[in-house]
């Protein structure tokens, strides 16, 4: 077997240490598996010695669950990047996130295979399952309250639950055209699964299409 290609570990402050470690374990894990990414490999790929490793993570189970919680806070900043958009109505504002959730770098089959593979350890790690929870209730979040200001703009008032109602449906549709453009992106145009996706949550919300919508 080859060794795995070593990151250069950069002499800089500790948070940066930190990520340099976070992102050999990405890598080590995406190439070996869980089992497979040991302390040594991981510190074969970042170019340090496992005792480094220790100086920040007690241990692998650590260091396993700062890379689920860094890449699970990727996906979803990646997302709500697309929320900060000026000058844009409510409803253009929520199409550019469904639009980012369903194209790169957020689906992508590494990314995919990470998450996957970190989520078939979560019922037997409660720390994993935690920042899974954590992660799933911060994007529904996210997606309440910008549907919120959706239907505020369609003079629409719901209460909580049916905005929770909403936000549960929307996730729902997300992550399954996430997991289709991941497994096979292959078989979509571009673009294709982002229009489907804002057609299926406008459809939820009960939207009329817009002017010059088909």
């Amino acid at each position: 077997m080859n060794a795995p290609s070593r990151r250069k570990f950069r002499r800089e402050g500790e948070d940066r240490r930190r990520q340099d470690l976070i992102e050999a374990t990405l890598d080590s894990v995406a190439e070996y598996g869980l089992q497979g990414a040991t302390l040594r490999t991981i510190a074969l790929r970042a170019g340090v010695t496992a005792g480094l490793i220790r100086h920040y993570f007690p241990g692998k189970e650590e260091l396993l669950q700062a890379a689920y919680a860094a890449l699970v806070g990727r996906m979803t900043e990646q997302a709500k990047a697309a929320l900060a958009m000026e000058d844009a109505s409510p409803r253009r504002r929520l199409a550019a996130f469904v639009t980012a959730n369903l194209s790169t770098p957020i689906i992508d089959a590494r990314v995919f295979s990470l998450w996957a593979t970190f989520i078939g350890r979560a019922n037997a790690d409660p720390t994993l399952a935690h920042a899974h929870r954590e992660g799933y209730l911060g994007f529904r979040n996210e997606v309440e309250a910008v549907v919120a200001e959706v239907l505020a703009a369609e003079q629409r008032k719901p209460d909580a639950s049916q905005l929770r109602h909403h936000a549960i449906a929307i996730n729902a549709l997300i992550d399954g055209l996430w997991i289709e453009g991941c497994l096979a992106g292959e078989m979509f145009a571009p673009g294709e699964l982002a229009a489907i996706g804002i057609r299926a949550v406008e459809a939820e919300l009960g939207l009329a299409p817009e002017r010059g919508e088909q």
